[in-house]
């Protein structure tokens, strides 16, 4: 079986790499649009899945194919905190945080040309208060401008946190132990 992940982040394709399995990679393109009145664990899942099947199908679906996707989202409450467009919108998704637990979901997608796996692990991330000065700061540091939330807990945005309940991992973008157990039960070797 060889593996692929579908996934152009660095941050997926690093914490993968750590597990010493070879692996391919796939840049996949597919509408990211939500639907209108769909729930966020609907959404997560259903973008998971269509990565998942758009990397197999990017390969040509060999019948050796192990595709590996994720989707990660923050959400407060009912609403998504995307990526940030811009400086404005980097900034009100950080004063919105301050002070409060938010969750991280990352729905990861297994699939072959015979089956699909779809999981999905969540983790209530706490951010302290923050002073506006650090707001600012955080945004000349560059950092944010890619990540969902507007934050990257495993940089300088993990300043800002105060406690987490819940896979590190996960809100990384990757929660290991669950791709681990998922990886195995898909009769992937393990190094070691």
């Amino acid at each position: 079986m060889n593996l692929y992940l579908a996934s152009s982040s660095p941050r997926r394709r690093e914490l993968l790499s750590q597990l010493g399995l070879p692996f391919g990679a796939l840049d996949v393109a597919i509408n990211e649009s939500r639907r209108p009145q769909e729930p966020v664990a609907s959404y997560v899942e259903r973008m998971a899945k269509e990565k998942a099947e758009a990397g197999l199908q990017q390969l040509g679906e060999p019948a050796n194919a192990l595709v590996l996707a994720a989707d990660t989202v923050v959400a407060l409450e009912d609403d998504l905190l995307g990526k940030p467009a811009g400086r404005a919108q980097a900034a009100a998704m950080l004063r919105r945080l301050s002070g409060r637990s938010h969750v991280v979901m990352t729905a990861f997608a297994l699939k072959t040309v015979d089956s699909m796996r779809v999981q999905r692990v969540s983790t209530t991330v706490f951010f302290r208060n923050l002073l506006e000065r650090e707001v600012n700061w955080y945004w000349e540091t560059g950092e944010q401008q890619d990540k969902a939330g507007g934050y990257g807990i495993q940089g300088r945005g993990g300043l800002f946190v105060s406690s987490i309940a819940g896979s590190y991992t996960n809100v990384v973008g990757l929660p290991m132990a669950e791709v681990i157990a998922a990886l195995r039960e898909a009769g992937l070797e393990f190094p070691g």
